[in-house]
């Protein structure tokens, strides 16, 4: 069978090439070729706002299916689709959980409300509302241009939220194996067992691939599911795998918040909203999703960071977010030190 991914070279995109290829699957990318395309696919690079590129990627269909990963804005999103739509059997876009006007604070299900966005909504669009309403704003967008592009029988919209595995940008992981890697206490948000929900990237290829095959329809959160992992799971496993000596020190996250520690960035993946890791994914695990233990994400992405794997670097874009993660050690040994004069 023959697969288009619309991306293709990192972290996500390129989890799906590699899984797409082991799994036999003929793979076409799209993209601008900032980064390096693997040696098996069929590169075609061009911009993803520009109408003509997509003209000129449609020549080299038809494919089976085609997987977006970079569907951002609706109106690129849907001139896009509709220059492939002749050329492609099925569309799966990646959305994300942002979509849902309940997250992070409210339990989601593929039922809850989503943002309203029309198909011809540019980059500026929303601008007046903070970072992650106008990105599930667009995202949300992004899903209506596929469906109106290609049809709802043919459209399978993802909604995956925290994504982890090897070639990650966004840092969260890798900060977190970088601090147990330097030994000593290392602050944690309590409650050691608040559950998490973080998928691997190669699930989600998996997954994806899976939706693109069969033929899935309609729309999936694609989720751990709840209970499959804990805070400490992560915390312990990244302590276990950099074999440093790294002692977690749980601390009260209402102390934390009084000392103005930012949720999300300073400990990532650390966020107290109801509705963050409470994503109901039955949908997706009925239709075939399955999920390696956290450990396993944590053991590979060492593994990578350790074998002369680089997070990618850009002055912009999502993979610039990486500066933003996590406490200097600075102030993570004076937030200890005042922690330990209260107990």
């Amino acid at each position: 069978m023959r697969l288009l991914i619309l991306g293709g070279s990192w972290f996500l995109g390129r989890s799906i090439a590699e899984v797409a290829l082991a799994d036999g699957w003929q793979v076409s990318t799209f993209n601008r070729g900032t980064h390096p395309d693997l040696p098996e696919v069929d590169a075609v690079h061009g911009d993803r706002t520009s109408v003509e590129d997509f003209r000129r990627l449609a020549s080299h269909g038809p494919w089976d299916a085609v997987i977006d990963c970079i569907a951002f804005t609706p109106r690129d999103t849907y001139r896009g689709a509709l220059a492939l739509a002749p050329v492609v059997g099925h569309y799966v876009v990646m959305s994300t959980v942002n979509a849902y006007t309940g997250w992070p604070d409210l339990p989601l299900s593929e039922n809850s409300a989503r943002y309203e966005c029309p198909v011809d909504a540019d980059a500026d669009y929303a601008a007046e509302h903070g970072e992650l309403i106008q990105y599930g704003t667009l995202k949300a967008g992004c899903e209506q241009a596929v469906r109106q592009a290609i049809g709802d029988e043919r459209t399978t919209v993802l909604r995956p939220g925290v994504i982890l595995g090897p070639h990650e940008y966004v840092g969260r992981l890798p900060w977190w194996l970088l601090r147990a890697a330097a030994g000593g206490q290392m602050l944690a948000p309590a409650p050691a067992d608040r559950p998490i929900q973080p998928i691997d990237a190669r699930d989600l290829a998996a997954f994806a691939l899976r939706c693109a095959r069969q033929r899935i329809a309609g729309d999936i959160n694609v989720t751990a599911p709840i209970g499959h992992a804990s805070f400490a799971d992560l915390v312990d496993a990244c302590a276990e795998v950099t074999a440093a000596g790294a002692e977690p020190v749980w601390v009260d996250p209402t102390w934390l918040a009084q000392q103005g520690v930012g949720e999300w960035t300073e400990l990532p993946l650390w966020r107290t909203r109801a509705g963050v890791w409470n994503v109901d994914s039955s949908r997706a695990q009925a239709a075939g999703l399955t999920c390696r233990p956290l450990r396993e994400t944590v053991a590979d992405t060492w593994s990578w960071m350790t074998g002369g794997g680089e997070a990618v670097k850009e002055e912009q874009g999502e993979a610039a977010r990486a500066a933003e993660h996590g406490l200097s050690a600075e102030r993570e040994a004076a937030l200890l030190d005042r922690w330990r004069q209260l107990r």
